[in-house]
């Protein structure tokens, strides 16, 4: 003799009355109430852990960002003097052109006051004669001029 549930599943034969079948039922509800319990509980697990994932990440990006601003702090510094040392080099390029300009003004000049051509090799160069000794000059005074103009490139 044997009997039927209404879920399809065969009770053994001594299970047959509705006190057994309601306990049968209760069981498994208890059990699939624990079995969503524990699925809950795993859920709620995994989110923790994606949300632990996402505040560490969102520390190692704080931390990255704040290395990328000391940088770009270190190289914005460093870009500043370099600018500011072109600068003083390019005024002491002007300031050099300038001085060399008067002084081949001056050598013009001793030039064509000088009738004669006492040309002295020094090397690389051929200088006046005067130039190296200045007693030989009859203008003995040159000035050498600069202008405000040549500081003000940077």
């Amino acid at each position: 003799m044997s009997s039927g549930t209404s879920s399809g599943s065969s009770l053994s034969p001594g299970l047959g009355s509705d006190g057994d079948l309601k306990a049968l039922m209760d069981q498994r509800k208890r059990k699939r109430m624990q079995s969503n319990r524990e699925s809950a509980r795993r859920s709620r697990m995994r989110k923790q852990k994606h949300l632990d994932d996402l505040m560490t990440q969102l520390n190692r990006l704080r931390q990255e960002k704040e290395q990328i601003l000391t940088a770009l702090s270190i190289t914005t510094q460093q870009y500043v003097g370099v600018e500011a040392e072109n600068c003083v080099l390019r005024t002491q390029t002007m300031e050099l052109s300038t001085r060399l300009q008067s002084l081949n003004e001056i050598l013009y000049s001793m030039n064509a006051n000088n009738t004669g051509n006492n040309w002295v090799n020094t090397g690389n160069n051929w200088l006046n004669d005067n130039f190296i000794n200045p007693w030989n000059l009859a203008i003995t005074n040159q000035p050498v001029l600069a202008s405000i103009d040549m500081f003000q490139y940077c």
